[in-house]
């Protein structure tokens, strides 16, 4: 399976050549951060235990995930291999790994030995809940980062208020790969300037917690609406109280998302609609949240939308910018001619 992608990263491919990489994670968060460190350029040396990493029997994962990067195996428990690890130490920009807090300390791989060795080094550990603390030694998967950070129950049907299980791995990733990568290019960039390293802890529960940003904030304004309690599922500004901002059932069952927020797109929308008289219906107009002419024109749009299905609604609007799209399923996604033919791992989208 190939995820080499030129639309994906296009020219920013290259901008790390001559980066040393050792992956000593496993899984996907830290594999998916040196994925994207390898799409940029930068040469990956994974290392893992006689037992290679446990998404190794998942192979097009860990295909996706490791491809191009030179596989070692070394046994940690094992004091021989343990210093032929710190002889690539000794080569390297950066270390990366996934272990709990201590295992490292544990096998004379902690930053300040290793800093002796290499002064410019840096090290990333992904972690669940940070080095230090209650919980810094707890087991954990995204699910549950997604838990206790407070994400997860941000996500909730809005018309139920049933929680979502999502199949995507957002504590993973969101929170541990991508922030890795930005952990990873700050600290070598200060390591050029001034010639030393570092070692960051990247913990992803609270990485998913720093993400509250726009509930927090929305949720200050609705709450004077709401009897001075914060919003729950379908009562905030981007999570089902706005006609504008919501998603709506097709007469096939299929859905529409119409995202449009701002008031120029809402305009556009209703001119695909057909019905101009909504254009001023906004919240950018004074149109009120969780009053009732909102929740008319909500209930106005809805029966509207029922009344096609999908496919008519996405011809209707597909020249219109007005911030109205399908609900593509997996497959379709892919097949869409925003990614046909495109197989990648990556999120990574250049501006020229």
């Amino acid at each position: 399976m190939s995820t080499a992608l030129p639309r994906a990263l296009g020219p920013l491919a290259g901008l790390l050549d001559g980066l040393q990489v050792l992956d000593l994670s496993r899984n996907l968060p830290g594999p998916y951060a040196t994925r994207m460190l390898a799409d940029l350029g930068a040469t990956i040396v994974k290392v893992e235990p006689p037992e290679g990493d446990p998404a190794r029997p998942l192979a097009p994962l860990f295909e996706a995930l490791n491809h191009g990067k030179e596989c070692r195996t070394i046994d940690f428990r094992q004091p021989a291999d343990l210093d032929r690890l710190r002889e690539w130490v000794m080569e390297a920009d950066v270390m990366l790994d996934s272990f709990r807090p201590g295992v490292l300390q544990a096998m004379g791989l902690h930053h300040e030995r290793l800093k002796a060795l290499n002064p410019r080094l840096v090290m990333v550990s992904i972690t669940g809940y940070g080095q230090q603390g209650p919980w810094a030694n707890k087991a954990g998967h995204d699910l549950n980062f997604l838990a206790l950070s407070g994400v997860l129950d941000q996500m909730r049907s809005p018309t139920t208020g049933e929680l979502a299980l999502s199949n995507v791995q957002w504590g993973d990733l969101a929170a541990g790969s991508s922030l890795a990568v930005i952990a990873v290019l700050s600290a070598v960039l200060a390591a050029r300037r001034g010639g030393v390293g570092r070692h960051i802890d990247v913990s992803m529960a609270h990485g998913l917690h720093a993400q509250l940003v726009m509930p927090q904030a929305t949720g200050q304004l609705m709450a004077p609406l709401l009897g001075g309690r914060m919003p729950g599922a379908g009562e905030d500004l981007l999570n089902g109280v706005l006609p504008c901002y919501n998603l709506y059932t097709c007469a096939d069952g299929r859905h529409l998302a119409v995202g449009a927020l701002e008031h120029k797109f809402w305009k556009a929308a209703c001119a695909v609609f057909e019905r101009p008289q909504w254009a001023d219906k906004h919240w950018q107009r004074g149109l009120m949240p969780h009053s009732p002419e909102s929740q008319a024109l909500k209930a106005a749009v809805a029966a509207l939308v029922r009344s096609r299905p999908l496919a008519d609604w996405t011809t209707r609007f597909d020249a219109a910018d007005g911030c109205v799209t399908p609900v593509l399923t997996w497959q379709e996604a892919r097949e869409h001619p925003l990614f046909a033919g495109q197989v990648s791992v990556q999120a990574w989208s250049p501006v020229d």
